[in-house]
């Protein structure tokens, strides 16, 4: 059962894969808020929450939210990261964190002078897959890595309004899919890519439909990045040792691995853990972060979130809350 009081900041598809994992998990959300109410109040009958919030502000002001766990569209994550850091809190926010590096150190900044811990909810990191095969990874088994080969591609209806491709909320293929191939890329990098290429294709709303990225490393190893809003591609993710290579389906939640051996082209399947779990894998590990007092893959969350501010700035996309001022 849950140790900690949490809140969910929003009540779309996370805010009740949430709900629902903490029911799983044996506890209950303790409260939730919305821009709207009525949304916020058909979600807590539903789920049995005993509080509902009009203001994100009433959430933070609340002494019994230890934990916050933020869905809302992520152009507006950092209006609310930094209220609730500030109020002490712990927050979950989900991906993309923030829009942008330089909102990202304020964030981490509101966080350490708060003593609070900030994560990102990128779901991949705390698969039990993952934690298998750094293992694996770490034992030299497989030999140094040489390549990775990331895919993930959806075809989204042609709405210039939808989230997707609306770039008044923050929309494209980076922020919203590229993302977890980044984040899948840095688990297996040895160290922050320091060269990167790109190409760029753009929708009508100007956002970016569909993107093709070049990363390489100090140590050599290098990946590349297929994405795409509007043409359907597996989610695979592949990374290549010298003595063989992994391939994963559906890698923002992946389960299972299937190893490939270089020398007798001999394959062994890997499994660990259930994508049905995925939120209570993170809400697990979040409470056991605040416990301990340490953050959660912090810098990887950094490396991930400055490469896509790189990659966008090369582009010249930039979103109305980077234009203000």
């Amino acid at each position: 059962m849950p140790a900690y009081r949490w809140a969910t900041l929003g009540c779309g598809v996370i805010g009740n894969e949430l709900a629902q994992a903490m029911k799983n998990l044996g506890g209950n959300l303790y409260s939730v808020g919305n821009r709207t109410h009525e949304k916020a109040v058909a979600f807590a009958e539903k789920y049995g929450i005993g509080k509902v919030y009009d203001k994100p502000e009433d959430i933070f002001a609340d002494p019994d939210i230890d934990i916050v766990y933020i869905s809302t569209p992520h152009n507006t994550h950092i209006r609310y990261l930094l209220p609730a850091l500030a109020a002490g809190k712990h927050v979950l926010c989900e991906k993309s964190i923030t829009l942008n590096s330089d909102e990202l150190a304020q964030a981490r900044q509101c966080a350490k002078e708060h003593g609070v811990i900030l994560a990102e909810a990128m779901t991949l990191y705390h698969m039990p897959i993952y934690k298998q095969l750094a293992d694996l990874v770490a034992s030299g088994d497989l030999g140094p890595l040489r390549f990775l080969q990331l895919n993930f591609g959806s075809y989204k209806d042609y709405d210039m309004k939808n989230r997707f491709f609306n770039r008044n909320l923050a929309g494209g293929a980076l922020l919203d899919i590229g993302v977890y191939a980044l984040s899948f890329a840095r688990w297996f990098l040895s160290s922050r890519p320091d060269q990167v290429a790109s190409q760029v294709r753009f929708a009508p709303s100007g956002v970016d439909e569909q993107a093709g990225i070049l990363l390489q490393n100090k140590e050599g190893e290098m990946a590349t990045l297929a994405l795409s809003l509007h043409a359907k591609q597996p989610k695979r993710g592949m990374a290549a040792f010298d003595k063989g290579y992994l391939e994963i389906y559906d890698y923002p939640r992946a389960d299972t691995a299937t190893i490939t051996y270089t020398a007798d082209g001999r394959q062994q399947v890997l499994k660990a853990g259930s994508q049905a779990k995925a939120l209570q894998y993170e809400i697990v590990d979040m409470e056991k972060a605040v416990a301990k007092g340490t953050t959660m893959y912090e810098d990887y969350t950094k490396d991930v979130m400055d490469l896509m501010t790189a990659i966008r700035a090369r582009w010249g996309l930039t979103y109305p809350e980077e234009e203000q001022g």
